[in-house]
């Protein structure tokens, strides 16, 4: 309870509502206008107002569309019954019911003021705990038969924690809480004041009479017949309202009509008096609800009649514009006419000129006039001369496959006669070509399809049929003809338009004297000015230059048409100047060659030199060892012996070059012209020389050479150093026998040809010579000396800055493209075998031929400080392939850039990059170099990184820094600065 401080108050109220036969709800009478008030502004903001969705507030107030007259009245949530669904409590009449989620919305603020009604319990009574549930009813309608709408006097004794207000009520003079005690609806309780325990005695009523009846029976405030008693009050009609004020007491405004169970009886005196009182209410509710609805639909039609004169004076206020714009129209007519038709004969004359300059199609036409009719022909000795030189390179082709002598000459008498009828054919040829505007033709057809292709876009696939070019001037013939018409439409208006003119002007010339019928004249006005209207807009709307789909079709089926024969005469006008060029070439040479042969006695003879300077040579070197043992040595005599050996040398080397040349020669002669040379002259070693790619030289010897043997780099084959011209160069020993050196010759001629592509923009190390030892089972192969270039040399001892590096590895980039376009693996790629020469350009060193790509691969030499060279898919035991190389080159790269850092490794032998600090760009390259699907050469040199790195082509000049190549550094054991650890 509250305490005292609501005791002793006395007001009158008016019921509204009952709960049960002890619970009612009532309203002051003195809250008359605000209860009107607050109808009025929910009826305004209600119907604009946002439903409430989501989990409501119970504790907010907002407005609830009540079902049976549809009108808004305040209410609180009491329960969610469901998501469409919640139970209200209409807070200023004390019903409920269950609403639609739509039709509880957001009240304002102003709106949300305390409850008008109050809830009020009778004092010292209680309801009964063995009350079963039809007394429960009829002592429910006993006390609405006493105090709804009745105005009643409440006495407050307490009032609850919730609100409840403990009261004793008085009716005319009688206590209603006696009455319903008599009436044995309630009983009187020890504690009066306490509430709380009347409505758990009133639940435990339900509950007894729950079990009794044993069936499912849901509690009081859910059942059907309390809904009857939950009707929200409507709205009050005002002037009812004010009438009732002045005249009756009992202030009935305030509970409109509930329904009641009339044939329910209760058995009591008190009861049976108030029931006329009863019906009287019922039928002045009635009224009062017949007058709210009228007040209603006054209001909705005083609203729509204000909108229908809002509506009748905006159409007022456009009806006046108009009619002024009539006005003013009419008063401009004539000379806005005139003024709109000068305007449109202006832009005709502009448009009449643009399409006479244009010349509606005729570019494509023109074009189709000179590919169809300009077309150059194939000559007719082109297929003749075809035939013939497949012919002869049939024959060249017997004569290098042919092993037998006998059958070779026989081989090289039908060559010879079928070069003989080539001869012919490349003169007939060279002479129908001459007469033929090759050049001529060929300049326009390319102008041709500049301008085509400037107008119409790249072309397409070309229909083939001869019809398209037909089709397309049956189109352009149609349209001009149209064209004609509608202009021919509009001259013919114009003409008529001028003669009108020329009768106003005489109508209006006061001098003149002809007469005419001014009324038929003036009368064909509008009609002519109409005409000349609609000829110069339709002129206008026929634009030769837009077309629809099936039009452009057409055009471009034409265009296509045109680009296809331009192309395919252009391909023809190229096979007839390649086979041109070729056949001039083919005469020139066949003027020197057809009736001699060529022999071998330059190279004899060069041989032959060689052989005796070598011979001296030897004898040379044998007195100065002999001299150097003897007892009469002078340093003298010693330093002229030298001196002639070095001249020797120099001379044999001489000599040796000469026979390159000549080997050069007869290697051209081979392929071009006579196959048959080395089958002639087998002693020259003329196949020997092309297998090796031009590296084979017998003429060349180790012994003849001032070697220095390299012991440091000698762990696996011979080393040596020397001197050739200025400069350095390496012998590297290889053990071969009769298996294998043709396959170590292959290798490195590949390697070779690869090279000599770019030659020192090949990012490859050159290979000068490959020879033979004739003491030892050995093939030398002779390249530059690079002497502290590797990188592993400069990494211990001057490391590289991060832009050297990335352009010493932008040319090794270079190499390894060079290497994957010659379809070569390199597999050994490591720090000793990548030179960086003068710190700028990177090259790829060679590799031991002597080996397969898988067994380079698996080297021991391939790592670099912890990590190795060795790819993911290599220890997995797959072939060695472009990719394992750019793996091995990223992990060079990553060793270069990360200088001392520390670094893990993945499971997988991957570094671990993100854990590392260098260049976000160099990261990025890194991490596409590690992943399984890496980056090619090509990709790498295209990188970010190599955008403004340009690799400087150093060619091998003497004197110049050089650095050994693959093996010889990278296999060797001692513990010296050329070892990465």
């Amino acid at each position: 309870m509250d305490g005292d401080a609501e005791h002793d108050k006395v007001e009158d109220v008016v019921g509204c509502h009952v709960e049960d036969a002890v619970t009612f709800w009532a309203q002051n009478v003195s809250r008359c206008n605000d209860l009107l008030k607050l109808s009025c502004a929910l009826a305004e903001a209600c119907p604009r107002a946002n439903a409430v969705f989501g989990k409501p507030d119970f504790s907010k107030i907002y407005g609830g569309c009540f079902s049976e007259d549809r009108c808004w009245y305040r209410c609180m949530v009491q329960q969610v019954i469901n998501n469409e669904k919640c139970q209200v409590l209409y807070i200023d009449y004390g019903n409920s019911e269950i609403l639609n989620r739509s039709d509880i919305v957001e009240i304002p603020p102003n709106l949300q003021c305390p409850s008008i009604a109050t809830k009020y319990r009778l004092w010292g009574l209680q309801i009964p705990t063995d009350q079963n549930l039809n007394m429960f009813d009829q002592g429910k309608k006993f006390l609405s038969s006493l105090v709804f709408e009745k105005e009643i006097k409440i006495h407050h004794k307490a009032k609850h924690e919730d609100g409840t207000v403990i009261a004793q009520a008085e009716y005319e003079q009688i206590d209603i809480g006696e009455e319903v005690a008599k009436a044995g609806f309630a009983e009187k309780c020890t504690s009066p004041g306490n509430a709380k325990d009347a409505e758990e005695r009133k639940v435990v009523v339900m509950q007894n009479q729950h079990r009794k009846i044993k069936v499912s029976v849901p509690l009081w405030v859910n059942r059907s017949d309390h809904a009857l008693y939950s009707i929200p009050r409507r709205r009050f009609d005002q002037v009812a309202a004010s009438a009732r004020n002045q005249d009756f007491t009992g202030n009935r405004m305030f509970a409109p009509k509930e329904k009641m169970l009339a044939s329910t009886s209760v058995p009591d005196t008190g009861l049976a008096q108030i029931r006329p009182d009863q019906k009287l209410s019922e039928e002045i509710e009635v009224l009062r609800r017949e007058n709210v609805n009228l007040l209603q639909r006054q209001k909705e039609l005083e609203l729509r009649v204000q909108q229908l004169n809002r509506e009748l004076q905006r159409e007022k206020e456009a009806s006046r514009k108009t009619s002024e714009s009539f006005d003013k129209t009419l008063r401009t007519y004539v000379g806005t006419k005139i003024r709109s038709l000068a305007a449109k004969v202006k832009a005709l004359k502009e448009v009449r000129h643009t399409n006479k300059n244009s010349r509606f199609g005729e570019q494509l036409s023109q074009a189709i006039k000179v590919v169809t009719e300009g077309c150059l022909t194939v000559p007719s000795s082109l297929e003749k001369l075809r035939k013939i030189w497949t012919e002869y390179d049939l024959a060249q082709e017997r004569i290098q496959l042919c092993r037998n002598v006998d059958e070779r000459d026989e081989l090289i008498t039908q060559r010879d006669e079928v070069q003989q009828n080539l001869c012919s054919a490349v003169e007939e040829l060279i002479l129908e070509v001459n007469q033929l505007p090759l050049s001529e033709r060929s300049r326009m057809l390319q102008e041709l399809s500049t301008s085509l292709e400037m107008v119409y876009g790249q072309g397409s696939e070309a229909d083939d049929s001869e019809e398209v070019f037909q089709q397309f001037f049956k189109w352009k013939s149609v349209k001009m003809k149209k064209l004609i018409c509608i202009r021919n439409d509009t001259d013919t208006a114009l003409q008529i338009l001028a003669g009108w003119f020329s009768g106003i002007l005489k109508c209006f010339d006061l001098m003149s004297e002809a007469s005419s019928d001014l009324e038929e004249l003036v009368g064909n006005a509008d009609e002519i000015l109409k005409k000349v209207e609609l000829a110069i807009c339709e002129e206008l709307d026929t634009d030769l230059n837009e077309h629809d789909e099936a039009e452009k079709g057409i055009i471009m089926s034409a265009y296509n048409k045109v680009i296809r024969n331009v192309r395919q005469e252009q391909s023809m006008i190229a096979v007839i100047q390649n086979r041109y060029l070729a056949s001039v070439e083919f005469k020139k040479q066949a003027e020197e060659w057809l009736n001699r042969r060529p022999d071998i006695n330059n190279l004899l003879s060069i041989k032959k030199t060689v052989k005796s300077l070598k011979a001296r040579l030897r004898w040379k070197l044998v007195e100065k060892n002999n001299f150097e043992e003897s007892d009469d040595y002078s340093e003298f005599e010693m330093t002229g012996i030298k001196e002639e050996i070095a001249d020797l040398r120099n001379r044999v080397l001489q000599e040796i070059s000469k026979e390159q040349e000549e080997y050069e020669k007869l290697t051209y002669l081979v392929q071009k012209w006579f196959p048959e040379l080395p089958l002639l002259y087998p002693e020259a070693g003329i196949l020997n020389y092309m297998n090796s790619g031009g590296l084979l030289t017998c003429s060349l010897e180790r012994d003849l050479l001032d070697a220095e043997p390299m012991k440091e780099l000698s762990t696996k084959r011979p080393l040596v150093c020397s001197e050739i011209q200025g400069q350095k160069v390496l012998l590297k020993g290889y053990s071969v026998d009769v298996s294998s050196e043709a396959k170590v010759i292959e290798r490195v001629a590949n390697y070779h040809r690869a090279w000599d592509q770019q030659k020192e923009k090949s990012g490859l190390l050159q290979l000068l010579f490959l020879l033979f030892c004739k003491s030892d089972p050995l093939v030398y192969l002779m390249v530059p000396y690079y002497p502290g270039a590797s990188l592993g040399a400069l990494q211990a001892d001057t490391p590289l800055t991060l832009e050297e590096a990335l352009k010493v590895m932008k040319g090794v980039a270079q190499g390894l493209q060079t290497l994957h376009g010659a379809n070569i693996v390199h597999g050994s790629l490591h720090g000793n075998n990548v030179f960086a020469v003068n710190r700028k350009q990177g090259i790829v060193g060679d590799f031991d031929f002597t080996k397969s790509e898988e067994q380079r691969a698996a080297a021991n030499a391939m790592v670099v400080s912890t990590l190795s060279l060795v790819s993911p898919e290599l220890k997995m035991g797959q072939p060695a392939s472009p990719a394992s190389d750019m793996y091995a080159y990223g992990c060079l790269l990553f060793w270069l850039c990360i200088q001392n850092q520390e670094f893990g490794i993945k499971e997988d032998g991957t570094p671990e990059v993100d854990m590392v600090v260098m260049d976000d760009k160099v990261k990025s390259l890194l991490l596409n170099l590690f992943c399984c699907n890496r980056l090619t050469a090509e990709q790498v040199l295209r990188d970010d990184c190599f955008l403004v790195v340009d690799a400087i082509p150093v060619s091998l000049q003497p004197g110049e820094e050089r650095e050994p190549c693959e093996e010889h550094d990278s296999e060797k054991t001692d513990e010296k600065k050329y070892v990465i650890n």
